[in-house]
């Protein structure tokens, strides 16, 4: 056995005994670690930026481009959000223990359904190293033991936050295997992860599609995932012009790096003639590449042609791919044939037309007159989020506390036997 062998399984060991110790502890316990982690992320905010720093001084020898940087980058603001996002989630409902649905049987035994952890999560995710307590939070919060696979552009910035999470692990006697970093970098780590089934119930990958792919070639566990955020605005005939272009705007510009931002656009014909000319001009002052039809470029003659494939690109950057469709059944085919199940928004005041798309588009978030921006954990109610998954089993759209927890049927009877 060599030694990355014998790291990992020593790591994922230690994860499952961690998971069975945390499945016993109370709430309260939980929920005083996240406050004292919290307080631990301001303390070490002058060091968690120190060895940011780091990180960002390489970053452009791994190739990052901007948006990826941006992604990596951790300000004293951030570390403030942070902070917070740990006490909001400490602030949320315990997801444990609670009772789905019960019911009482003929011969008197009394069946319930109870949440329960999902045990140990294998999180493997790049660049951003806010995740690293996002992920940590939620999954001793949902009673789970979790293994952090940060990418090794943030490994600096991603050990400074673990540091403090560990430490508080133990200053508040809870398992302190619950929370792990892989402090390797060695990608074969990953591969070994995978195929440890008996120890890891769930593999979360967060990152490019290279990666998910890879993990659902190796992984001999669940795994939940979202391939691309090819996220669509339609603006249909009856939109208001000005809050499509604000939404339009929002969706795209906001943070174009994310997998929640709009990478593609589709007008109604009835609505070009008033919608393109503002949105033209909104998206050429902030900078924004448009790939469009013979109809988008002959509203907006700075577009490029757009092909087949542009219409698929999750893009990541300041380019929009745009399409003007004949009705909201072409935005429709569109979507189900180019997009990624992720996002969508109909910008609209025809309450039959957001009817119909919301029932048709079948995506893990779809928005009426809102940005795509909002397909976000924190901003739909959950807290911060693990993920989103384009997946319908186990979970679907963001992944917070219900989504990593699962079931189980107890059942309480006074001596019945079966006949």
């Amino acid at each position: 056995m060599n030694d990355l062998s014998e790291y990992t399984l020593r790591v994922a060991q230690q994860a499952r005994a961690a998971s069975r110790e945390l499945a016993l502890v109370s709430g309260e316990r939980r929920n005083h670690w996240l406050r004292q982690a919290a307080a631990g992320l301001r303390k070490a905010t002058s060091t968690l930026v120190q060895e940011n720093a780091r990180d960002l001084e390489a970053a452009p020898g791994y190739g990052l481009n901007a948006a990826a940087i941006d992604r990596l980058r951790l300000t004293e603001g951030g570390i403030e959000k942070l902070a917070s996002a740990l006490e909001e989630v400490a602030a949320l409902p315990d997801p444990l223990g609670g009772i789905i649905d019960s019911n009482a049987r003929p011969n008197g035994l009394l069946v319930t359904r109870v949440r329960v952890p999902l045990g140990v999560v294998f999180f493997i995710y790049e660049s951003r190293p806010n995740v690293t307590a996002d992920a940590a939070s939620l999954c001793v919060k949902s009673g789970n033991a979790v293994i952090l696979r940060g990418g090794k552009e943030a490994l600096h910035s991603n050990l400074a936050i673990y540091r403090v999470l560990a430490e508080t692990l133990a200053e508040c006697g809870l398992p302190v295997h619950a929370v792990q970093l892989v402090e390797t970098t060695d990608r074969g780590a990953v591969g070994h992860f995978l195929k440890m089934p008996q120890y890891i119930d769930v593999t979360i990958p967060r990152g490019g599609k290279s990666l998910i792919e890879r993990v659902m070639d190796e992984a001999k566990m669940p795994v939940i995932k979202h391939y691309d955020g090819v996220c669509h605005v339609y603006v249909d005939a009856s939109a208001d012009v000005q809050m499509a272009v604000d939404i339009l705007i929002n969706s795209k510009c906001h943070r174009p790096g994310v997998c929640n931002a709009a990478e593609s656009l589709l007008v109604h014909a009835d609505a070009a003639f008033r919608f393109l000319p503002a949105a033209g001009a909104a998206l050429q002052a902030r900078g924004v590449e448009v790939r469009g039809d013979e109809r988008i470029r002959q509203a907006w003659p700075f577009a490029k042609p757009a092909t087949d494939a542009d219409y698929r690109t999750e893009y990541l950057d300041l380019i929009l791919s745009a399409r003007v469709v004949d009705s909201i059944d072409e935005a429709i085919n569109h979507i189900a044939d180019y997009g990624s199940h992720h996002t969508e928004t109909i910008i609209t005041n025809d309450l039959a037309a957001s009817r119909k798309f919301t029932a048709a588009v079948d995506s893990s978030a779809v928005m009426v007159n809102a940005s795509t921006r909002f397909n976000d954990g924190g901003e739909l109610g959950l807290g911060a989020e693990i993920g989103i998954s384009t997946d319908k089993f186990h979970a679907r759209g963001p992944c917070g506390l219900i989504e990593l927890t699962s079931y189980k049927y107890v059942v309480h009877g006074d001596g019945q036997i079966r006949m």
